[in-house]
């Protein structure tokens, strides 16, 4: 699996490990990387890792050939969208080019297995909701096979990438399967995304940034939910088809920030103020889009995976998390 030393990447380590699986996890170990995340299982005998960028072929079809996989996870991507619009070069590179490379030195590898090997192989890709582009208000959710309309230089390299993806299923045959998450939360989150910035601004004390008033609409997906389905869908799913993981649980931005406040007042209360005075409304994200959302009926019906970690449960945990570790992030 490709960044295996990410937010979402770790727990996927974690949540296969305990299921018997052996991963080798190929991470260039970026800024939001973190092999502290990963820490109690580096002497397993059933994890290995590998320092090495997507964009190396050469290295990639190395690894490939050392430890023969029956699959490939792709989860390494740049997925900061503030990022990708002040630079969007290295979304271009990492996300476009570095999928390519990989899919590229896979087919390659992919094609000497012996037969049934080559059967079972899957390459899975991870994308996001984003793909989609805005819903406007009160439209139905995304379906599976919905068209795609990336708004942001991040997302349309995460289109980008699924059509690769797509292509070198239909052209060539490789044997792929793709699954969409909304947005996703919990401990041990690099904070520059919105829930691991709001919570360790707070403890700071320093200002809790919302953009425009707060009114975009997100769902959000407990990472553990996220990698649960994830292995459901690799091991279960249907070769060429994609598959939508949500949590049916969209909130304002404004609400979840509010919610924050609310649960840090209640287990660590700063006796100055109150946190919600620290709110701080800023100019909007260009681009920005108020309302995502898709439907995950398929994955509930067809491979029985349902979300097991409420929101309010999730974001405690996650808030007690970030309190006990307020020298983990810089």
């Amino acid at each position: 699996m490709t960044g295996g030393a990410g937010f979402i990447g770790s727990y996927f380590i974690h949540y296969a490990l305990a299921r018997g699986e052996t991963i080798i996890n190929v991470d260039k170990l970026s800024y939001a990387s973190n092999r502290k995340n990963l820490l109690d299982i580096e002497n397993s005998p059933r994890y290995f890792f590998e320092q090495a960028d997507i964009l190396n072929r050469e290295k990639i079809a190395y690894i490939l050939g050392r430890y023969k996989p029956s699959a490939v996870l792709h989860f390494a991507a740049e997925t900061h969208v503030d990022h990708s619009i002040d630079r969007p070069d290295d979304f271009i590179s990492n996300n476009i080019l570095g999928t390519y490379t990989l899919l590229s030195a896979v087919l390659e590898y992919w094609r000497q297995l012996p037969p049934l090997e080559a059967k079972l192989f899957r390459f899975h890709q991870i994308s996001t909701d984003e793909v989609y582009g805005e819903l406007v208000d009160n439209a139905p959710l995304n379906m599976e096979g919905a068209a795609y309309c990336p708004s942001s230089p991040y997302s349309a390299s995460k289109a980008a990438a699924d059509h690769l993806v797509r292509a070198w299923f239909k052209t060539y045959g490789l044997p792929v399967i793709t699954s969409y998450s909304s947005n996703n939360y919990g401990p041990k989150q690099y904070p520059d995304k919105l829930i691991p910035l709001i919570i360790k601004n707070a403890l700071a004390s320093k200002p809790l940034p919302i953009y425009g008033r707060g009114e975009q609409l997100r769902d959000w997906l407990f990472v553990e939910d996220h990698v649960a389905a994830i292995y459901l869908v690799l091991t279960q799913g249907v070769v060429g088809e994609g598959y939508h993981i949500s949590a049916n649980n969209s909130q304002r931005n404004i609400d979840v920030v509010i919610k924050i406040c609310e649960i840090l007042d209640d287990i660590h209360p700063n006796p100055s103020f109150n946190y919600k005075k620290l709110i701080n409304f800023v100019d909007d994200r260009l681009g920005h889009d108020r309302r995502y959302g898709i439907d995950s009926e398929k994955l509930i019906k067809e491979l029985g995976w349902k979300p097991m970690v409420s929101f309010d449960i999730g974001l405690r945990q996650t808030i007690s998390w970030y309190i006990s570790h307020k020298d983990r992030y810089p």
